[in-house]
């Protein structure tokens, strides 16, 4: 079992708390079984908003979970706790995976976890990251960046993403996609998609686009174009173009790519089909462009990713 410990203290932010809280610290193990050993640490009873919390354990609980989580803080102006910092830094130390949510990455900064790495946060905070660390390289662009055994998120629905993350790279995306239809989120953004797009995403069912991504998820084993998508939405190519940049903060054929390649791991995940089965039945063509696309986005081969998933899920067990 996977233990995730929950840095808390006074100031931080309520809504990336609770988002941990709810993915990790729920009851989820109709799921998986066992789910997450899930604990709060902080130095004793903590003020976050308008709510009082009672920790589990000391901050010295960090060091014997195998991820920390960081939440956000709310003045970025004030210097973190320095024995939350030195927690923090113990924990990773000793092994631990250490993420942080929206401005938590100050935290990780303030511990030296993020010198001479790539690291984000809220967007209306980098240039105060960078400034302050210089040692790390800030990318105001993205939702989420993963080192590895050092994660950071953008600000407040990019932490849900990179929550999601977490529990793709733990358990799979067919359980990470259905704590996202518990939660009813978007079951996967990419890590580089722009943090902020010129429009909102739309929430009215009548957006021109609405009906157009459920049509496309469903024909993904079709070499859909553009035009294809254009001429069911009922307009011009350039028209699509710029309605899915302001939706999605991406272009149709990238979107689709990334649909394609969530399909190809739960296939990878939960069938034994042959990487050319596969590679037919997500639109790739042949087995060498799903192994391409697939080695590109995830960092490894399909034989590799349905290797490794099944060998994590045994050992798990």
């Amino acid at each position: 079992m996977n233990s995730v410990a929950l840095a808390v203290t006074d100031g931080m932010l309520h809504f990336e708390l609770s988002l941990a809280c709810e993915v990790f610290g729920s009851d989820l193990t109709h799921l998986v079984d066992p789910w997450y050993d899930f604990a709060l640490c902080g130095p004793g009873p903590v003020r976050v908003g308008r709510f009082t919390m009672e920790p589990d354990s000391g901050l010295d609980g960090l060091a014997s979970a195998d991820l920390v989580i960081v939440p956000g803080w709310v003045d970025i102006d004030v210097a973190p706790p320095a024995d939350l910092v030195d927690a923090v830094r113990a924990a990773h130390e000793a092994g631990a995976r250490v993420a942080s949510l929206c401005t938590g990455a100050f935290v990780l900064a303030a511990a030296g976890l993020l010198d001479g790495r790539r690291a984000t946060t809220h967007w209306a905070h980098t240039r105060a990251l960078a400034d302050r660390h210089p040692r790390l390289e800030v990318d105001p662009d993205v939702l989420y960046v993963d080192n590895g055994s050092v994660l950071t998120s953008a600000g407040k629905a990019a932490a849900m993403d990179l929550c999601l993350h977490l529990v793709r790279l733990d358990h799979g995306s067919a359980v990470a996609n259905t704590v996202a239809r518990r939660l009813v989120v978007p079951p996967h953004r990419a890590g580089g998609q722009a943090q902020f797009v010129s429009a909102p995403v739309p929430a009215r069912d009548d957006h021109p686009l609405a009906p157009l991504f459920p049509w496309a998820i469903e024909r993904l084993d079709r070499a859909l174009s553009v035009e294809d998508l254009a001429r069911r939405a009922n307009m011009s190519s350039r028209h699509l173009s710029r309605h899915f940049r302001a939706v999605t903060g991406t272009t149709p054929l990238q979107w689709l790519l990334t649909q394609r390649i969530r399909r190809a791991q739960e296939l990878l995940e939960t069938t034994g089909d042959s990487i050319d089965a596969i590679a037919e039945a997500t639109g790739m063509g042949t087995a060498a462009s799903l192994r391409r696309h697939f080695n590109r986005t995830v960092g490894v081969p399909p034989d590799t990713y349905r290797r490794t998933f099944r060998t994590s899920r045994a050992a798990g067990r």
